[in-house]
């Protein structure tokens, strides 16, 4: 069975940063996502990587700039590198894993359905 394991969450104020991690098996697509309270699930970054290739990374929109997504594959890591947070970045983060193409990587942004795998969730609180 896959385990996810995502770390790194906290409390933090309006225009700092932090970094979270998920601990996944070597998928070729990672994503995090989020859902704050009332709200959908929606895709932050997600990012595609396969041996000999470049890894390619997709953002939303909200959070394009500040937001950066990378991976360790020797580690078997994947971070998300939050800046210039702001109250609305407020929520439960998810790590989802699944194998997929590159274009598809970049779809499952938009679709969460295409991830296979999900992680428990780590808590993000910004404060103003």
């Amino acid at each position: 069975q896959v385990q996810l394991a995502e770390s790194g969450g906290g409390s933090v104020q309006a225009g700092g940063s932090l970094t979270l991690s998920c601990a996944a098996s070597r998928y070729t697509c990672i994503g995090w996502f989020r859902q704050a309270p009332g709200k959908e699930r929606e895709g932050v970054a997600t990012i595609y990587s396969f041996v000999g290739s470049t890894p390619d990374a997709a953002y939303a929109d909200s959070v394009r700039g500040r937001f950066t997504i990378s991976r360790d594959n020797a580690k078997n890591t994947v971070f998300l590198r939050m800046g210039n947070l702001k109250p609305e970045d407020t929520a439960i983060y998810y790590c989802a894993a699944g194998s997929l193409g590159g274009p598809s990587c970049n779809t499952a942004l938009r679709v969460r359905g295409l991830f296979s795998f999900w992680g428990q969730g780590t808590q993000v609180t910004v404060s103003s």
